[in-house]
């Protein structure tokens, strides 16, 4: 029983160990991650209508720059993130897109891990999203009252 109870120890303490190297890895890191703007305001837009956002980055620091992870806040916001590095004074995008069919005012984030000096970012997006209803009203209407693209009418 002795010889668990000092195996178990060790496992731990190596546990500890190693954990506390890959703190020490992420804070000596010289990659930087560096955004445009961490916040997107989509202002008022559309039921059902496109949305996603590019939020641009720029690797300023020294080291390549590895995205390990970007969580969106809900199902609705889902973030895409470059897999490959980003070297020094590269830029790329993170996509993130939003669920345009839940009508109302929002607000999301989504949360960038790397291997930055700050390992990790927010990055927001707010708007308000009209009803269906309010959409449906804000398109064109053809002279005969019938729905089609104007530039379609005849004169």
């Amino acid at each position: 029983m002795k010889y668990i109870a000092s195996l178990f120890t060790v496992f731990l303490l190596l546990g500890f160990n190693a954990s506390a190297q890959d703190q020490k890895t992420a804070a000596s890191s010289t990659a930087e991650i560096t955004f445009e703007s961490e916040i997107h305001d989509y202002g008022t837009i559309d039921y059902g209508a496109d949305g996603t956002y590019a939020f641009k980055f720029t690797n300023t620091g020294k080291d390549p720059l590895v995205i390990t992870n970007a969580t969106g806040s809900c199902g609705c916001t889902v973030p895409k993130w470059p897999k490959e590095p980003i070297l020094k004074g590269q830029s790329a995008f993170i996509n993130v897109s939003y669920d345009t069919k839940r009508p109302g005012p929002f607000t999301k984030t989504v949360t960038v891990v790397s291997n930055a000096k700050t390992a990790s970012k927010v990055l927001t997006i707010k708007g308000v999203v009209r009803s269906q209803e309010q959409t449906d009203d804000q398109m064109p209407l053809r002279k005969d009252g019938g729905m089609a693209p104007l530039e379609n009418q005849s004169k």
